[in-house]
């Protein structure tokens, strides 16, 4: 009874007590005269990482990572409304798409008025927050461009902000073409060097006007801003469930009261900021990985801080978002520093560079870039046919790349299944885009007239695995009268002579071309290597052995004009003598002292029979002549220790010594020579195989690789290097490509922007590579081009080296918590991966290296394209349409000019993109104002109308210009130099100008719906 009574009187107590609701005021704006902080709260939201992009939204597979991003948007909703002053900001398209397709009409319509009110602002807007150096330029645009359609189309919105906050270093395309170009007025970022960080603090310069571009200057400038740590709160003011930050426990009538602290801190942490900041306002971006599953968690807090800091009245606390931030700043007429450049290297730390990245899952980053060079290729061809919205059609795929751009997807620091995952997207976009292909091309085919095509009955087929030399099309048996077809389909704006190489199983064939013309063909037997890698791995895809195995490589020089196909028709040769070539085969043993020179054109390779190696290389047209060695050496990883535990991992690369590995002494050097190509095969050792080849009437080589399983007996990990080294003196300096575009100078151990502390000589010296890297002396340039990204250097004067394969047995506590460590199993037996991949190399003159950087760089992007047929007889090339060009029969495209976009909208117009491949001063002939003829470009159709718009389509461009904000900066005269751009279109003429670097995009209207008319070449 005592009991019952004493429970009573307290719960009276409690009664008695004041009780009421709170009402916090959030509505406070900028207070000029005070330190303004603005918060930003934010999620952001890895498009696949430790889970696959499907679980992270559902929030599945939570025994990896508690993560649901589903939940973070459902929450959000309500947190929002309870609260007009309340903002968020969201960036993953990829996701946002998906929650957004399965809410109702009714919620669907309160978010557009959050949207509409500026509440809920939708920044960068692109499907992922794309890495800055794996991915491709072309593929950053596409995956941006898909994002950005879908907020214009849903919400009548243009993103204004570029929000890279995570991303591992940052580009110089990144600022200037994705963020300028694409009408962004300011580009905020997480990670740059701990060095150049702390420089910057010291400076106050984190926040700079960053023009990213030489050729395009002050025009395509932004403001930017790197943050003091991280993207995430300050320390202590985190609010998740269960997070271990004080919160703000403001009932008095409850213990832990503690106002006064959290405004203190809050303050302490303002003043900390504004110390290295220009300008009275600061950003705290509130939020960090997938935070905000309960949102209510964080906007009590956020209510709670803003009003009672505001009340203390020291600094001054206000919801905001970047756009907000960015208007602040530019109100206050500061003048910033100037920013050129890049932000690579990128360490955290002393002995941390996340330069291994570069190299991480090689295959998957060839085959992100197989599947873009496709799907340019694809949406042309589905332009010419005819888009049709219920498939087959490129969407899928789309999707997919725009997915793989991801900063923890093509950059290979993803968990295995991820990477899985990844992958599959892509086979299963591709699957549908060969469908369309396919139909294309045999629309184009089989079409006799102007007025399109009815229903094809071709079925095409092509050969996806044909990189480990499996093509079942062209393996076929043509002795009893059977003719192979095969189609080229050439996606690039110009003219192109191509060697096409297909395994075939007789060597008695003949190559007819598309006038029915003998063309010379040459047979070169498929070897060992091929066939150990082609049995292997179509076991592990199809899980069989194929049956039988091809004998010989088929090769001969294709010509195949601008956007369109040639025919050819391969079938048996009818008589002794008139089939293809046989190559000849000379194996040279390691005991013969002989030098073998190899190439039947200007260029010559000299090889040592004795040392197993290239010795020189001489071109008789240029007049160049250099001593080149090729060569291999791995780095072996740094495991860690207990004292220094940083290891090499999928983010950073950290060797500890460097093995080079010569030739095996037994293993001979083998001669293949023909009128097509001569090649030169070397086993280096039992797990390298290198080919170098040369072709007719091309003055580069080739170098084709074969790199694995890397042995791990030893328990040592270990990281693969080829190496290009001549007699050059280049002092320190080479250059590598900025996302595939320009070129930036780099200097061995130096930093333009502050004193470099060495730490690292190997790893603080690599740059990641898109489309090649070179290096010049007072005479020469050697030029490497790549087929996929990769990370690369000049670690010794006169060298460069590439990083092709990586295997690693630790991980290196960058939050994967996986060793890279790839392997293919088949059954219950698993083996190391194997990379097979090429790169190019050329020497030239002093000053003449970029035409060839620039227009194969091109060619290796977009290769031809092959679809297979079976025919009986000779009737195909009087049956169809044996040679097509989607442009005018008498025009091309400049060779400084590329189409990277050509696709049939929704809505029936046409998204063209037109790229000036050179950059001012690179060239002397082709760095110049180049026009390109609309009319000639579609021949057959009447263009209506033309407008020019932002880069990723969302905006005409003239209104983009009209509300770009234009930044003061520190030291500069009272005129900018003027930067050369072409001039608006006139809508007569129809001709486009487009200056060195300068990217344009237009959509084109056509006169009622257009006819996709076939034109003879």
């Amino acid at each position: 009874m005592e009991v019952a009574l004493v429970c009573v009187v307290l719960l009276a107590g409690f009664l008695c007590a004041e009780s009421k609701y709170m009402v916090y005021n959030t509505s406070q704006g900028i207070v000029p005269g005070k330190l303004n902080v603005h918060l930003v709260p934010h999620t952001h939201d890895d498009v696949g990482w430790l889970k696959t992009v499907d679980q992270y939204y559902v929030g599945s597979n939570n025994s990896i990572q508690g993560a649901c991003v589903q939940n973070v948007l459902d929450s959000l909703v309500p947190a929002l409304l309870a609260d007009k002053n309340r903002k968020f900001i969201y960036v993953e398209q990829a996701f946002f798409q998906r929650w957004w397709r399965d809410q109702s009409e009714e919620v669907q319509h309160v978010v557009k008025q959050l949207v509409s009110s500026g509440q809920l602002e939708l920044i960068n807007g692109g499907m992922c927050m794309h890495d800055e150096a794996s991915p491709h330029y072309i593929d950053m645009i596409d995956q941006t461009t898909l994002g950005h359609q879908f907020i214009k189309k849903e919400f009548g919105l243009t993103p204004r902000i570029g929000w890279q906050i995570d991303p591992f270093g940052h580009s110089a395309v990144q600022a200037y073409l994705l963020g300028a170009e694409v009408g962004f007025d300011s580009f905020f970022f997480g990670r740059i060097d701990y060095q150049d960080r702390a420089k910057r603090k010291n400076e106050k310069s984190l926040e700079v006007v960053w023009r990213g571009s030489k050729s395009l200057g002050s025009s395509a400038q932004i403001f930017a801003g790197a943050f003091p740590e991280n993207y995430e709160p300050p320390s202590g003011f985190y609010f998740e469930v269960n997070d271990a930050s004080p919160i703000v426990q403001d009932d008095i009538n409850l213990f832990d009261y503690n106002v006064q602290d959290r405004v203190n801190d809050f303050v302490a942490a303002a003043v900390a900021q504004a110390n290295i900041t220009r300008t009275n306002h600061i950003m705290w971006t509130m939020g960090t990985d997938f935070k905000y599953q309960y949102a209510h968690t964080w906007f009590r807090q956020l209510d709670k801080l803003i009003h009672y800091v505001n009340q203390d009245g020291r600094v001054n606390a206000l919801y905001s978002t970047p756009s907000i931030y960015t208007d602040a700043k530019y109100a206050t007429n500061e003048s910033w520093p100037i920013k050129t450049g890049d932000f690579f290297p990128y360490a955290d730390r002393a002995n941390a560079y996340w330069t291994g990245y570069f190299s991480s899952r090689p295959a998957l980053k060839q085959y992100v870039r197989m599947m873009s060079g496709y799907y340019i290729a694809a949406r042309q061809l589905e332009f010419f046919k005819g888009r049709n919205k219920l498939g087959p059609n490129t969407d899928s795929l789309a999707d997919a790349l725009a997915i793989a751009q991801h900063h923890d997807a093509v950059t290979g620091t993803e968990k295995q299944h991820v990477a899985n995952d990844y992958a599959k997207r892509l086979s299963i976009g591709y699957m549908e885009a060969e469908e369309l292909v396919a139909s294309s091309l045999a629309c184009l085919a089989e079409s006799t007239s102007s007025t399109g095509c009815g229903n094809p009955t071709m079925k095409f087929q092509q050969c996806p695995l044909l990189n480990i030399s499996y093509c079942p099309p062209s393996e076929i048996d043509i002795s009893h009268g059977k003719n192979l077809i095969l189609v080229v389909y050439n996606s690039l704006g110009w003219k192109r002579d191509d060697v096409i190489r297909i395994p075939v199983i007789s060597e008695k064939v003949t190559v007819h071309d598309s006038e029915g013309r003998d063309i010379e063909s040459q047979l070169l037997p498929l070897t060992d290597a091929y066939v150990g890698i082609r049995n292997y791995h179509v076991k592990a895809y199809l899980g069989k052995t194929p049956s039988e195995t091809p004998k010989y490589w088929l090769t001969f020089m294709a010509s195949v004009p601008p956007l369109g196909f040639s025919t050819y028709t391969i079938s048996s040769a009818k008589s002794a003598g008139s089939g293809s070539n046989r190559s000849s085969v000379h194996t040279f043993q390691r005991s013969e002292k002989s030098t073998v020179e190899v190439g039947n054109g200007n260029l010559k390779l000299t090889f040592s029979a004795d040392q197993g190696k290239l010795t020189n290389y001489v071109n008789s047209k240029s007049s160049v002549e250099e001593s080149v060695e090729l060569s291999y050496s791995y780095y072996s990883a740094y495991n860690g220790t207990d004292k220094d535990p940083q290891a090499s991992g999928a983010y950073i690369f950290r060797p500890n010594g460097t093995f080079s590995m010569k030739p095996e002494e037994q293993v001979p050097l083998t001669v293949m020579r023909g009128s097509i190509v001569d090649e030169v095969h070397q086993q280096i050792n039992s797990w390298i195989y290198q080919i170098t080849r040369l072709y007719q009437g091309k003055e580069h080589a080739e170098v084709e690789f074969i790199v694995g399983p890397i042995p791990i007996d030893d328990r040592i990990g270990k990281e693969v290097a080829t190496q290009i080294t001549t007699t050059m003196k280049t002092n320190k300096t080479f250059y590598t490509d900025s996302s595939g575009r320009d070129f930036i100078k780099r200097i061995r151990d130096y930093r333009t922007e502050w004193d470099l502390e060495v730490n690292q000589p190997v790893a603080g010296n690599y740059y990641p590579i898109n489309l090649g890297i070179y290096m010049e002396d007072n005479e020469k340039e050697l030029s490497v081009l790549v087929d996929r990204s990769l990370g690369g250097s000049s670690i010794v004067d006169g060298q460069i080296e590439l990083m092709l394969h990586r295997r690693l047995l630790h991980d290196d506590s960058r939050g994967v918590a996986e060793n890279l460590n790839e392997t293919v199993c088949i059954l219950n037996e698993c083996r190391g991966l194997t990379i097979q991949g090429k790169y190019y190399f050329r020497i030239d003159p002093l000053g003449e290296g970029a035409k060839w950087r620039r227009s194969y760089g091109q060619e290796i992007y977009s290769p031809f394209l092959l679809a297979f047929a079976e025919q009986d007889g000779d009737k195909w090339m009087s049956s169809h349409v044996p040679t097509f060009s989607g442009i005018d029969s008498s025009y091309s495209l400049p060779n400084n000019i590329a189409i990277i976009t050509l696709q049939e909208l929704d809505d029936g117009n046409v998204l063209l993109r037109l790229a000036h491949l050179y950059e001012i001063g690179e060239d002397i002939n082709f760095s110049v104002m180049t026009n390109v003829e609309l009319k000639k470009l579609f021949p057959g159709k009447k263009i209506s109308k033309v407008t020019e718009t932002s880069l990723s389509a969302n905006q005409e461009r003239a209104e983009m210009e009209k509300k770009r904000l234009v930044w003061k900066v520190e030291g500069s005269p009272q005129e900018e130099p003027k930067v050369s751009r072409g001039k608006p279109i006139d809508p007569t003429e129809l001709v486009v100008e487009l200056a060195p670097m300068e990217i344009r995009t237009f959509v084109i209207n056509f006169n009622s719906k257009f006819h996709h008319q076939v034109v003879d070449a």
